[in-house]
This record gives structure tokens, C-alpha cells and sequence, in this order.
């Protein structure tokens, strides 16, 4: 679909007045129901808006007669392919326009019109082991009963969440901290293209802007604000993701957590989202049941994929006695032989065995856990017992 520079261009241009933020923009749409109608008022009606002082509507009278302001935006709009949605577009997020201060466009790679049925899936940048394995089956698991994933496509959990619902066949939606051409991180430039093939990108920032400190926390609210509930996976007590979790408790929408291990700092965040209320999650049936009807009953626990290459936990002898002292989380080989007791050459042997195998990562530093389809391998048996 084609950007119209006469019906974009006023929507840029009342932006970009100093002093209309998000909720002056509303309360001007509120009143006046479109920019060029803004535009057009006289200041005593404008006066008539909260927050519109007299200086403010000389601003806005000023910049009024700027007709060709924002052409340049939407030429560059054209050159990256990607559309302009404001709120009075039907592809604008329907649950977005229910929040406080809802960005009035947004820049959108891809179609997020389809997707009504949406969650948030957040979490550490410098995610674990078990983290990225619990986040990649949660959203495949997601992906697969029709919900969309809403993630940040930062390092970590975010990149995982994505992947794993592009892993499921479903749909995805990355909410950018910077402007579509400003693609951050670099590294996922092509995980970029990927979810906008089958879902959309997303940002409320001018497409040149970079990635500042500043533009993440405004971020996490349009994550949460599209979604009917957010899943933290891992999330120290300190972690970005608690801003978008608290951002959704503001919403009026679930709040999910995973837990970890206690011995983990790096779950303590979610940990004390579960002590404070948020509900558990051990598998995508704990998040379906929460959500409105989609036309497919919640699931137990995640059935085996067709798509995952085939792994064996049938071990014995030593190899079971090494595997079983592995979790997701990493530890040192010192303190493995320790644990298990049997002469460190031989914990070595066995350990390159296991990764031969496909069960077992090695990390910088001697340290070793679980690989990704080994965790999952190894829930499937628990599950099945």
C-alpha cells in the first residue's frame, strides 16, 4: 500500500510541533478528530483543548501554513519500502489505541492489521541457557495456537522469542528503539527481514534515529500497550524488562512470569513478579487460559515438533551420571568432576562426547550446560512420566 503525502504530512507536521506530546496529540484528535482540522481551528479553540497554552497555539497556528513539512520523511518512507500508519488507519493496532498516550503513527515494515491476538515476550539481553531454550519453545508453542509474539529484537531473550515463533510457522511483530533505517542491533538485520516477511516491525521514531538510551523505555510501552499480556522469561531485579512488565500492569493487562533457579540472580526479577502476583508459567497452556478465546483450546504441556531434529537422552553409565549433573545454567568443569566424583580426564571425555551428541555446549571458561534441544528434550520426558 501506497503512503499519501497529503493525508501523512499534517499527522508529521502536528507531531513535530515542540510541546505536542503523545497526550496533547490525543486530546488535539479528541477534540478536532484529524490534524488538518487542528490546523485549520482558531486559537480561541484551541485554547479549548487541556494543555494547549497560548504559546503553544501560536506554534501551532505557525506551523500551520508549512504545507511540504514531512516530505522528505515520507520520500525516505518510499525508499525503505515501509508504511506511515497513524491511528486512523485500520492497520493501527487496535489494543495500542487503548493506552494513556499512544503514539499517533507509527512506522511500520510489514502488516500488523492480522494480528489481533498478540503477547509480549521479554527478558534478559545476557539471557542464560535455560532462558533462551524456555523463551524459543514458549513462543514456537504460542506461534503454533495462533498468537502473535511481541518482542524488542534485542540481544537475548527478545531475539529468541522472535526466532522461536518464526520457528513455529506463526506471525511476529519487533518493536523497534530506533528508526527503521537505524536497524538495531546490527546482527539481527536479518532476522529483521525475516519477521517482516510474516509479521511487521514497528517503531514510533523518525526512521533516521538512532538507538538512544532514552527511546527503550518509550519502547517497552508500545510492546506491552500491543498485547494482551506479557511473559518475562528472565529479568534481574534491575532489568529493562520489569519497566515493560510494569508498563502492562498500568495497561490493565497480564502480567507473566517464568521462574528460574533460585540460585540464579538472573531471575530474580521474575521471581519477585510471581511473589507480587504474576502468574507462573511453566508452559503455554499457563498463558493461554488466560487469554480470550482464539479458536484453539489451550494445550498441557508442549507436545513434541515434527520440525526439531531428533535428540537422545537415553544415556547410561557415566554419560548419564555427567548429563544429570548439567542444568541449562553453566558450570565450570572443576566444579562438575567435583560434583560427580569420577577423574577429571574422563568428565572431560565424556563432556566432548555429549556435545559430539548434541546435548551439551561448551562456554568460554570451562563451563558447560545443557544445550537448547537437550533442555527441551529433557521437559518432554519429565512431562511424559
Amino acid at each position: 500500500m501506497t503512503i499519501d503525502p497529503e493525508t501523512i504530512r499534517p499527522w508529521l507536521r502536528l507531531k513535530s510541533v515542540s510541546g505536542v506530546g503523545n497526550l496533547i496529540f490525543r486530546r488535539l484528535m479528541d477534540r478536532f478528530g484529524e490534524p488538518a482540522a487542528v490546523f485549520a481551528a482558531p486559537t480561541p479553540d484551541l485554547l479549548t483543548v487541556e494543555g494547549i497554552t497560548p504559546r503553544l497555539a501560536a506554534a501551532i497556528r505557525q506551523r500551520a501554513g508549512d504545507d511540504t513539512f514531512g516530505q522528505g520523511e515520507v520520500d525516505n518512507a518510499h525508499r525503505l519500502d515501509c508504511h506511515i500508519v497513524t491511528q486512523a488507519d485500520h492497520r493501527y493496532p487496535a489494543l495500542l489505541l487503548q493506552i494513556p498516550d499512544p503514539p499517533p503513527y507509527l512506522y511500520v515494515l510489514g502488516d500488523t492489521a492480522a494480528f489481533p491476538v498478540a503477547v509480549a515476550v521479554v527478558g534478559s539481553r545476557h539471557a542464560t541457557a535455560y532462558g533462551l531454550s524456555t523463551t524459543r519453545r514458549l513462543s514456537s508453542d504460542l506461534a503454533r495456537q495462533g498468537v502473535t509474539v511481541v518482542s524488542g529484537l534485542a540481544r537475548g531473550i527478545d531475539t529468541a522469542a522472535h526466532e522461536g515463533a518464526l520457528q513455529g510457522g506463526g506471525h511476529t511483530v519487533a518493536v523497534l528503539g530506533s528508526g527503521l533505517a537505524k536497524i538495531y542491533p546490527r546482527e539481527n538485520a536479518d532476522l529483521c527481514r525475516r519477521i517482516a516477511e510474516k509479521g511487521a516491525v514497528v517503531s514510533e521514531f523518525p526512521l533516521e534515529a538512532g538507538p538512544e538510551a532514552h527511546h527503550f523505555p518509550q519502547r517497552n510501552r508500545i510492546i506491552s500497550g500491543m498485547s494482551l499480556g506479557t511473559v518475562v522469561v528472565e529479568a534481574t531485579r534491575r532489568s529493562g524488562s520489569l519497566i515493560t512488565a510494569r508498563m502492562a500492569l498500568e495497561q490493565n493487562r497480564e502480567i507473566f512470569a517464568v521462574p528460574g533457579s533460585v540460585n540464579s540472580y538472573k531471575s530474580m526479577g521474575t521471581h519477585a513478579l510471581i511473589k507480587e502476583g504474576a502468574k507462573l508459567v511453566t508452559h503455554v497452556g499457563d498463558i493461554l487460559e488466560e487469554l480470550p478465546p482464539i479458536g484453539i483450546p489451550p494445550t498441557g504441556p508442549s507436545a513434541p515438533h515434527s520440525d526439531r531434529p531428533p535428540v537422545a537422552v537415553a544415556l547410561e553409565g557415566e554419560e548419564k551420571v555427567v548429563f544429570d549433573a548439567l542444568s541449562p545454567y553453566p558450570t565450570h568443569v572443576d566444579d562438575l568432576t567435583r560434583q560427580v566424583n569420577i577423574d577429571p580426564g574422563r568428565v572431560v571425555g565424556i563432556l566432548l562426547t555429549l556435545e559430539l551428541q548434541g546435548l551439551v555446549r561448551q562456554e568460554a571458561g570451562k563451563l558447560f550446560h545443557r544445550s537448547d534441544d537437550a533442555c527441551w528434550a529433557s521437559d518432554q520426558e519429565t512431562n511424559n512420566r
